[in-house]
């Protein structure tokens, strides 16, 4: 398969939150970018072009938060059976999911944490291997408070330790940690907040070990006390973040602390419980909070990353992505500000921005081709008509499967 070419595309959106351009020429060399230009009438004689002047090329995307031993099936026995899942079983669901993500243009994921540290497993001994190329992230296991939120994605300190002993001690190497600091959002009372399950001295601690071990830490928490907690400790991403207010947010944006706000999770809920429930009534309402809140962080300046929360019941690997995107958009984001959230934010996030998330001079020919003009988009994304991985097309193969 070729790394070398050129490709004229109709549109291209570069993944800096820039508006798109029309006609660009990029030339591709050994799988890197050499150049991007408005094209010429001559370059329609390059004889290794790749026209694709009816669709838009934009980076291939990235995932900020994911379950990868879960999928988004509403089959109540198969999500009973992944709850309980060894490792043999865990890793065909992860690999399925990886594809599923990878068959969508996503290129890169970031656990967050599953009760076994199947993910983390699976990086290590499977992904090299099967040859999937897709950047994996993950935690391990994530850390909660005894008898709080939680079990299903990680496990508490042991009796007597507190969780920066824990923290301290863990001797698994991992990408980053991940802390649950709050519950989940009710579907019952609309707005109903969580305590903060840790001391902030003690979160500030655990935190801080990350740091010096070169680790970013991801802190699930929604309501206000629960976030801010969070963040006077110093994580650098607050996850999901419902109910937050616009003071947290404010400190977000001060500090340039990133927001993963995962929305799609309440409109997938509402979707599925269908009318008439309290359940959806709730979740709607939940949904319509945290597009405001979203809608406050842009005026803000505050970095958003986008996540899915892929795992989730109705939220499915690689698809829900563009969902997620849809939503910033419905929040007030102009598009390409919300592909940059999806691209050039989230692999800042992440720590892959030199290599993952823009397409200019240098970086590696990583990107889709999406059918149609920009205004095609976020639902053109759902397949996308081409993936490229520094300069080799993506072979997807059966889109968007369910083989688990």
């Amino acid at each position: 398969m070729r790394e070398s070419f050129s490709i004229f595309a109709g549109w291209l959106i570069d993944g800096t939150g820039e508006p798109s351009r029309e006609n660009m020429f990029i030339r591709v060399e050994h799988g890197l970018i050499r150049s991007v230009r408005p094209a010429r009438q001559a370059d329609m004689y390059t004889h290794d072009l790749i026209n694709v002047s009816n669709c838009t090329l934009l980076p291939a995307l990235l995932d900020c938060h994911v379950h990868l031993c879960m999928s988004g099936t509403t089959d109540e026995e198969v999500r009973r059976k992944q709850l309980s899942f060894g490792f043999e079983q865990a890793e065909k669901a992860i690999r399925v999911h990886l594809l599923d993500h990878l068959s969508y243009g996503t290129v890169a994921v970031r656990d967050g944490g599953d009760y076994g540290a199947h993910s983390l497993r699976f990086k290590r001994e499977k992904l090299a291997n099967d040859g999937l190329p897709i950047v994996l992230l993950s935690p391990g296991k994530a850390w909660r408070a005894r008898g709080r939120y939680g079990r299903l994605i990680g496990r508490p300190p042991a009796d007597g330790k507190s969780l920066a002993e824990a923290v301290k001690e863990r001797n698994v190497e991992t990408d980053h940690i991940k802390i649950a600091n709050s519950g989940v959002n009710s579907l019952i009372q609309f707005g109903k907040e969580t305590r903060p399950q840790f001391q902030e001295a003690e979160l500030a601690e655990a935190i801080r070990i990350g740091r010096v071990r070169g680790l970013k830490t991801m802190v699930h928490a929604n309501g206000k006390e629960p976030v801010r907690a969070a963040l006077q400790s110093g994580c650098h991403s607050i996850e999901h973040g419902f109910f937050m207010g616009k003071d947290n947010l404010e400190w977000m944006a001060e500090r340039q602390v990133f927001w993963v706000p995962t929305a799609y999770s309440m409109k997938a809920y509402a979707d599925l419980l269908g009318n008439g429930s309290v359940e959806a009534e709730v979740a709607r309402r939940n949904l319509d909070h945290q597009l405001e809140q979203i809608s406050m962080a842009r005026k803000l300046d505050v970095p958003i990353a986008m996540g899915t929360d892929a795992g989730g019941l109705g939220i499915n690997h690689g698809k829900a992505l563009s969902e997620e995107i849809k939503l910033l958009m419905a929040a007030g984001y102009p598009l390409e500000c919300s592909i940059r959230a999806a691209t050039l934010d989230a692999a800042r996030l992440l720590g892959l921005d030199g290599e993952l998330g823009e397409i200019k001079k240098g970086m590696a020919a990583t990107f889709i081709v999406a059918k149609g003009e920009p205004n095609c988009l976020p639902a053109s994304l759902c397949p996308p008509e081409r993936i490229y991985i520094r300069g080799r097309l993506w072979q997807a193969g059966r889109v968007g499967s369910r083989r688990d």
